[in-house]
């Protein structure tokens, strides 16, 4: 444990009746991450026990689950959906001394922890948590309470944005839904389903992206791959594509400068089934059909947002290429004990460079970056290219074609059959050619490749970046895969001198760990 910390970001919520508690605990449930720890401070009878029940009722979304008091038994576990909560209560302890002997090391690293007395273990909690303090106020009835939220360390600007959430919900009339957290992505953001009576809708809540460390030539990372910043961009690419006859969600609500939106559900009927999953080859079929609709179109730079905010698309220029392709060399390397030397680093940077002409001449086109199954959601009521919902383009550029048929024909989460692989491209291929008597297959098959070797590239230093530095080991498992698609790529001629780099410098990972 470490030592107790002080300071963070506060406010006050008063509760003066169960319906306000319930509100508390959807609010701050919205906000709990694999990890977490929740301190539950104050007086007998405060109500601590209280909202750590009506806590694990909610994210058990069972409100007849027994939750006893864990006063004797000092701890108790829970296996619910989002992630195992643990909840201990710290009153018979004597001392910090005895934490040890009540197994908290042995505890999964992904449970939330919601701990009574906390003070019980001053000096040992660690920095980053949230604290919930309840304070009796009899004079306002037996049942208000005063409650503080503070959020500590890295906590303190999720507990930010808690007060922040609640007042956009209250001011766009959905103050009183029914709301629940959905599996996201990688990002910061994250996502709740909302249900109001009949109404249904999401909840996208996406606070403006921190600059990271400057890595090259003084700027971040984010900066050089134009990673967006802000939500003006979704809501741009989101109002674009749709008056373009694609699939988006609609646009309800909007806080732009909270980066908080509320917007249609397209509902979660995937393009793949199965366990594991596999593509469903007509949908990924009318998947690549959308695309052929977009790159026959001519498409602006820049698209209007709002009254006198225009969204500008960036240039997918060689910056960013090399940016990405860079992750393999920074994260993935290193995550298999091998190391490049300066000069074979520079050779790398050079074919890249070299094979890349062909992307940078290009005719650009909207490129949505990560259109592949989990951001494609099938809507089988609708028509033809309207079939198929686009979701997560908000890092759209303006850059090659190719760039997002390889995106979908070789899914990094999803195992796609070479053969199917080359049919769909074929269908792509002509469905292209058909339309556009300029349009070259050979070209755009060497494209193809090329970038679907770049895109490989980039994840698997991604999905190693994101266990090592964000602790979700969970992506490893879809390293052997993009690997796969790799060799598939280079063996394009076009890309010999980078598959005989990669042979020498790159080894094989292991095989996946089972599921």
């Amino acid at each position: 444990m470490l030592p107790l910390t002080s300071g963070g970001s506060s406010f006050t919520v008063a509760l003066a009746n169960e319906q306000a508690t319930v509100r508390l605990v959807t609010d701050i449930a919205a906000a709990l991450e694999p990890g977490d720890l929740v301190t539950l401070s104050g007086d007998l009878g405060a109500g601590k026990t209280t909202f750590a029940r009506a806590m694990i009722r909610y994210l058990a979304d069972n409100p007849d689950i027994a939750v006893p008091s864990p006063t004797f038994t000092l701890i108790q576990t829970y296996d619910l959906p989002r992630f195992p909560v643990v909840h201990a209560d710290l009153y018979r302890l004597e001392g910090p001394g005895e934490l040890a002997e009540l197994g908290f090391d042995d505890l999964p690293k992904e449970a939330v922890v919601l701990l009574e007395w906390p003070d019980r273990a001053a000096g040992f909690l660690p920095p980053d948590r949230l604290d919930v303090a309840f304070t009796l106020e009899p004079k306002a009835g037996p049942g208000y309470r005063k409650v503080r939220i503070t959020g500590y360390g890295a906590f303190a600007a999720r507990a930010d944005r808690i007060p922040i959430v609640r007042r956009f919900l209250d001011s766009s009339g959905y103050g009183m839904a029914e709301r629940r957290r959905i599996q996201g992505d990688a990002s910061t953001r994250s996502y709740e389903r909302l249900r109001l009576g009949e109404q249904r809708a999401l909840l996208m809540n996406s606070p403006r992206r921190p600059d990271g460390p400057p890595v090259r030539d003084g700027k971040p990372y984010s900066a050089i791959a134009h990673l967006a910043e802000d939500i003006v961009p979704f809501v741009g690419m989101a109002n674009g594509l749709r008056q373009r006859g694609f699939s988006t969600p609609q646009i309800y609500e909007a806080e732009l400068a909270d980066g908080l939106l509320i917007i249609e559900d397209l509902g979660s009927e995937p393009v793949v089934a199965g366990d594991p999953p596999a593509p469903i080859e007509d949908r990924y079929e009318a998947a690549v059909d959308a695309l052929v609709a977009l790159h026959s179109q001519e498409l602006p730079s820049a698209i209007p947002v709002a009254p006198h905010v225009i969204h500008s698309l960036p240039a997918y220029d060689i910056d960013a290429y090399q940016i990405e392709v860079g992750l393999l060399l920074d994260w993935y390397l290193p995550r298999l004990g091998a190391m490049v030397t300066d000069a074979a680093r520079a050779d790398y940077t050079a074919l890249w460079d070299s094979a890349l002409q062909v992307a940078l001449e290009a005719t650009p086109t909207w490129v949505l970056r990560d259109f592949h199954s989990p951001n494609l959601i099938w809507l089988p009521e609708r028509q033809d290219i309207a079939r198929v919902g686009l979701l997560d383009f908000q890092d759209a550029m303006m850059g090659p074609a190719a760039y997002d048929v390889a995106s979908l024909l070789q899914d990094a989460r999803v195992d796609v059959p070479e053969l199917m692989e080359v049919a769909l491209l074929g269908h792509y291929v002509r469905k292209r050619s058909e339309m556009d008597a300029n349009f070259e297959p050979a070209d755009f098959i060497r494209l193809y490749a090329t970038l679907a070797a770049q895109r490989a590239s980039k994840i698997l230093g991604i999905f190693a970046r994101l266990d090592r530095r964000d602790g979700k080991p969970q992506y490893l498992r879809h390293i052997p895969r993009v690997w796969g698609y790799l060799q598939r790529s280079l063996a394009h001629p076009a890309l010999t001198m980078l598959q005989n780099w990669y042979s020498l410098h790159v080894p094989a990972p292991k095989p996946a760990p089972p599921r």
